[in-house]
């Protein structure tokens, strides 16, 4: 995310469907460090490979706290097939660290809590608008443009086929 405010308003380019991915843990035990560093570190690990491999489909994310105990990311994606085909592919940084996460989950007993939601949003059925802000959220994803280009009011931009 730049740092420099953008001056107006500005929407996201991407009039495309997208996928949005939220992924999370919430620390229950700060004394478990067994349990849940290792979990806060496995994602900067896929978030960088995925970077890496644009192919992959991440267009873009962003790291966020919820309180001290909720650590999560907000992903956008280029599809949903492409999330699932990332989630299950062998060779990558997801299956070891999902398969390390398990067994500590076991072992730990609720001293750490993990959560995902997806959001498959088709095009036309989001909007977006960033007043004095860096590129932030889809718009860091995908650029941003001025609004008018979109049309002015969030109804104009919601084009729901």
């Amino acid at each position: 995310m730049g740092e420099k405010p953008i001056t107006g308003r500005m929407t996201a380019q991407s009039q495309d469907g997208v996928t949005v991915f939220l992924i999370g843990m919430r620390i229950n035990n700060f004394r478990a460090l067994r349990s849940w560093l290792p979990v806060a570190g496995a994602m900067p690990r896929m978030i960088t490979e995925l970077s890496k491999e644009k192919e992959r489909g991440l267009l873009g994310f962003q790291f966020l706290l919820g309180s001290p105990r909720l650590l999560y990311v907000v992903q956008y994606w280029e599809s949903h097939e492409k999330l699932l085909a990332y989630a299950s592919d062998r060779d990558g940084e997801h299956r070891p660290a999902w398969a390390a996460f398990n067994r500590r989950l076991r072992e730990g007993k609720g001293k750490v809590g993990f959560w995902h939601e997806t959001y498959v949003v088709p095009a036309g059925a989001y909007e977006s608008v960033y007043i004095n802000m860096p590129e932030f959220g889809l718009g860091a994803a995908t650029g941003v443009v001025p609004v008018a280009r979109r049309g002015e009011s969030a109804a104009d931009r919601l084009r729901v086929a």
